[in-house]
């Protein structure tokens, strides 16, 4: 009912940037609170930053003041600007959305991953 679709991962060097976005598309009513997750091989997904409706955000302490997350709210898109990427930020990107379709229903929708991946 609601869809998400990633896009901009890539090779990038360390100390590189990459801007990833994030739309979303279907029977939308309301996006409540939108957000970023990373998962690389072997580890948990884990989240990295949100942001409200408002535009109240938080972060994972590891991204702090080198990633930032915003959204266009007519636009129905979340965008998440990350610089001096590091190795260790290479992992699989998924998009969340905390969703209200226009049936009323609510969703937690998540999106397919876009991969990023910072060489040394």
């Amino acid at each position: 009912q609601v869809q998400l679709v990633e896009s901009g991962g890539g090779l990038v060097q360390a100390g590189g940037s990459l801007r990833l976005s994030c739309a979303a598309s279907g029977r939308i009513f309301r996006l409540n609170a939108m957000g970023w997750y990373r998962q690389a091989p072997g580890s948990q997904r884990e989240l990295v930053a949100r942001i409200t409706s408002g535009g109240s955000t938080n972060y994972a302490d590891s991204v702090k003041g080198r990633f930032t997350i915003s959204r266009d709210n007519a636009k129905n898109t979340v965008y998440l600007q990350m610089n001096s990427l590091k190795p260790e930020d290479t992992a699989v990107y998924y998009c969340n959305a905390d969703a209200v379709t226009t049936m009323l229903h609510t969703l937690d929708a998540w999106g397919q991953g876009t991969l990023v991946t910072v060489s040394s």
